[in-house]
């Protein structure tokens, strides 16, 4: 069903929205839950909370792109769901891509005057400097979370290839950001 219609229900409060959003993106939300949680039952809990988060907030909220609103709150999902059972001692690969993100994106504690939301559109800016196959990879790294071997095999690449593409994009960004004023 087309997002369009989809959003229909969600507006009519129909529960059938829940339904044809499930046929149309659970298994690909369920896989961006996967990714960061690697259980099972935690994915589909994420994702179940991301539908009951959608007819919450759907109206008022209209989004245009509709896969990317569920992503984005599922990914939330999932990252909380991590966090609280691994409080103490965090999945150590989430901690090595925020470790590698950290040399290029300022800590909000040291730069409070960058709002989140202006960070997201020079990230957004920077994303459409890349070739598409370089967007992909960055993007399934750093939002869908999947590993480097995981990337290498979807884009028909070595690994030591997708690594040396990361390490170059994030001192791409790195300089992009500096361009733009924001001190690294």
């Amino acid at each position: 069903m087309e997002d369009s219609k989809i959003l229909e229900l969600f507006f009519a409060r129909n529960e059938d929205a829940i339904r044809h959003t499930d046929d149309t993106y659970g298994r690909r939300l369920f896989a961006l839950a996967d990714n960061i949680v690697r259980n099972d039952q935690d994915a589909e809990e994420s994702v179940s909370d991301t539908y009951m988060r959608a007819w919450d907030t759907i109206p008022p909220q209209k989004p245009q792109h509709f896969f990317a609103y569920l992503a984005k709150i599922c990914r939330n999902f999932a990252l909380k769901k991590l966090d609280w059972k691994n409080a103490a001692k965090r999945k150590a690969e989430v901690v090595s891509l925020t470790q590698e993100m950290e040399a290029c994106i300022p800590d909000s504690t040291r730069d409070r005057e960058m709002e989140a939301k202006e960070l997201g559109m020079l990230l957004d800016r920077f994303l459409r400097t890349l070739t598409p196959e370089n967007q992909m990879v960055f993007l399934r790294r750093y939002w869908y979370v999947d590993t480097i071997a995981e990337i290498a095999v979807r884009y028909g690449i070595s690994e030591s290839a997708v690594q040396m593409r990361l390490n170059r994009t994030r001192a791409r960004l790195c300089t992009y950001l500096e361009k733009e004023g924001i001190r690294v």
